[in-house]
């Protein structure tokens, strides 16, 4: 079983970076992908960033490319999801999840 524990959320004004934490609680097999999703009220969940834990392969929502890096800390067993020139559509609560688990999200609020 996998516990995930977002953090890192808040507000912040267009153009502005926010960098959001997931830590992974229980055991990690080198196969498994950590990925970040995200929601906002009225729309399905979407997928923003993975990482596989074992090579760090990463991929990306075409929306976020070139400003969010995914990465993670394999001792500290953390995956984090920076996210730069944030702008309004960011807006949305982040979620982290792993083999069907998920967090229990962080709210990232883009104002202008």
């Amino acid at each position: 079983q996998v516990q995930l524990v977002e953090s890192g959320g808040g507000l912040v004004q267009t153009g502005g970076s926010l960098r959001l934490s997931c830590a992974v609680f229980g055991t990690i097999v080198s196969t498994y992908n950590i990925a970040w999703f995200r929601q906002t009220p009225g729309k399905e969940r979407e997928f923003v960033a993975r990482i596989s834990w074992s090579g760090g392969s990463t991929s990306y929502a075409d929306s976020v490319k070139g400003r969010f890096t995914i990465s993670k800390d394999n001792i500290k067993k953390t995956v984090y999801l920076q996210m730069n020139n944030l702008n309004l559509e960011d807006t949305a609560v982040y979620y982290c999840a792993c083999l069907g688990y998920w967090g229990q999200g962080t709210q990232v609020t883009v104002s202008s």
